[in-house]
């Protein structure tokens, strides 16, 4: 059975903006990714704290939810960022890994319904809630992203 492998994906799909920002695979279930952003002195945005900028956290938690999308459709399928609500809550810890979960509850025809949230250690304390909605496009053939799947 053809399928989607995120764990694979994050391996050789992290190219470009997920690779600069260090993102990695980290763990997923049937409709749910996280990954991880490795703390980087990089990714600081007020160098007086050493707190992480909010756009790498809010990137990682669009390429989460993202991954969710795919994991649910059991195929990598084109797909684009329709909204993608970020309530930021609290800024990362300094020298923290931030963690970043992303699910996806509901696909119709032409739209996946994600939600998810990252914290850095501690899921009952969130630094940031994401809602948000993708327009699915459809299926491409041969895009060599697909993965078999063990059993």
């Amino acid at each position: 059975m053809a399928g989607f492998d995120p764990q694979w994906f994050a391996t050789r799909g992290f190219g470009g903006h997920g690779a600069a920002l260090g993102m990695r695979y980290h763990a997923h279930g049937n409709d749910w990714a996280e990954l991880a952003l490795p703390y980087d002195a990089k990714l600081i945005g007020d160098p007086a704290s050493g707190v992480i900028a909010s756009g790498p956290i809010i990137t990682m938690m669009d390429m989460a939810t993202s991954l969710a999308i795919w994991i649910k459709r059991n195929a990598f399928v084109p797909h684009a960022t329709l909204d993608l609500r970020v309530d930021y809550l609290r800024p990362a810890t300094p020298g923290k890994t931030v963690i970043g979960r992303g699910e996806c509850y509901r696909i119709t025809r032409s739209i996946a319904f994600v939600r998810g949230q990252a914290h850095d250690g501690d899921p009952d304390d969130p630094l940031a809630h994401v809602a948000g909605t993708f327009m699915v496009v459809g299926d491409v053939a041969g895009m060599g992203l697909n993965r078999r799947i063990e059993a």
